[in-house]
């Protein structure tokens, strides 16, 4: 936390959360012991979220309802029941390439391991990834497959970030960013009354910042790579974001970067991007409103939205649908 101080403060909280580090910065001008009690409660609301819908906890709801797979449908609040219903959403509109239950699909791939699993294996485990079979009703949650899991880590971390910000802005913070291992929320602008500067990762060279985006008031940025939960065997890099019609790490991009009014927003539509490719991800992010993208390929070349023009320095190659608008153009005049 920060030092006492008369006015305005910059505080900071740091702890560990979903498998990596959570860090929240705000600016309060209530005094140490104010700023003491938001940090506790922003951690507090994030371990919630972790409790509720991790699969790695027996006690999380999300355990509940893997446990019961086959069996019988269990009772749910509204906010998990909302946040099935996104993961589900996603699912369609990646065309079933994401798939909230995927993770059944770890019993194969153990990247700690660094083995490639057969054929056999996957094809073994792919009639368990079936968002289809993931029933909704009267408050309850049901998988219809006996052996089925289903996993909201593809969307959770992002729902904590947004929820952990709302916190802050409920107690009257209005300058704040919110850090859960790389997914992030700004809220208001700096204490300096500076715009946010917020590094992305180099996905070949993690310790290495790519570059900067420049960011306006409050936004929700996250990233979908290749890099972590990966291996490279006989030149290939197999990594974790499965495809879920296949069973085996998607194609075509190393990183898929998304700004979107919240971190929730921008999680969904990286991943979706991400399993997509360059084509089909980049022509999503540019027709949904309120959000821009950066996505890079596996051979590091730099596919963005028109307006990324407005939040980094980017070539003019990055641009595809800038270029073929002066093509076209240049091909009238």
């Amino acid at each position: 936390m920060g030092e006492e101080a008369e006015g305005p403060a910059l505080y900071t909280t740091r702890f560990r959360l979903m498998g990596g580090w959570g860090q929240v910065r705000f600016v309060d001008a209530g005094g140490r012991a104010r700023a003491e009690g938001i940090a506790r409660a922003a951690e507090d609301e994030a371990r919630r979220v972790e409790r509720k819908f991790s699969r790695y906890l027996e006690s999380s709801v999300v355990s509940r309802v893997n446990r019961d797979a086959g069996r019988t449908p269990v009772a749910v609040d509204e906010e998990t029941d909302r946040l099935v219903g996104e993961a589900l959403a996603l699912r369609e509109l990646t065309g079933g390439r994401f798939d909230p239950t995927v993770g059944v699909l770890r019993r194969a791939w153990r990247f700690e391991e660094r083995r490639v699993p057969a054929d056999e294996e996957i094809a073994a485990l792919l009639p368990l990834v079936d968002g289809g079979s993931v029933g909704r009703r009267d408050g309850t949650v049901f998988l219809r497959k006996p052996g089925m899991e289903i996993d909201l880590g593809g969307v959770g971390k992002e729902y904590a970030v947004d929820r952990v910000t709302d916190l802050l802005a409920a107690a009257g913070v209005t300058s704040a960013i919110v850090d859960f291992a790389g997914d992030v929320r700004t809220l208001g602008r700096r204490g300096d009354g500076r715009r946010w500067r917020v590094g992305i990762r180099d996905p070949r060279e993690p310790r290495r910042c790519l570059l900067a985006l420049t960011i306006e008031g409050g936004a929700g940025i996250a990233t979908s790579g290749d890099a972590e939960r990966s291996f490279v065997a006989d030149g290939v890099r197999y990594h974790h974001l499965l495809d879920a019609r296949t069973g085996r790490p998607a194609r075509g991009l190393a990183s898929a970067t998304v700004v979107a009014p919240t971190a929730f927003r921008a999680g969904c539509l990286a991943t979706a991007s991400f399993l997509l490719g360059p084509g089909e991800g980049l022509d999503l992010l540019e027709r949904t409103p309120g959000v821009e993208g950066l996505l890079v390929t596996e051979d590091g070349a730099f596919r963005a939205t028109t307006g990324m023009s407005r939040l980094a320095t980017l070539p003019a190659e990055a641009y595809p649908v800038l270029r073929a608008l002066r093509r076209g153009r240049a091909s009238a005049a």
